[in-house]
């Protein structure tokens, strides 16, 4: 059976659990840079992975995103903070 390729975004139904990788240098200040962005709103915020010779350090945010729009401009804050070097 041939399977048809994948075209277009991908259906998600909203609200959903979304789940951002935050990847920088400075834990800390990528902690800081997250609750910045999310202020208030329930999340959960695990160390995901250290690089091998420790420089980078990467974080699962986890949090309930309402639409699309409230995904992106998740997203784009998060993407456009001085401490987020790249978000996944």
């Amino acid at each position: 059976m041939q399977q048809k390729p994948i075209c277009g975004k991908p259906e998600v139904d909203y609200p959903c659990q979304w789940v951002f990788k935050v990847i920088g240098t400075d834990e800390p200040a990528l902690r800081r840079a997250i609750h910045d962005t999310i202020a208030d709103r329930a999340h959960q915020l695990n160390m995901s992975n250290r690089s091998r010779g420790g420089k980078y350090c990467s974080l699962k945010l986890s949090i309930q995103v309402e639409d699309e729009a409230d995904r992106d401009t998740i997203f784009e804050a998060l993407r456009d903070h001085e401490h987020v070097t790249t978000l996944l």
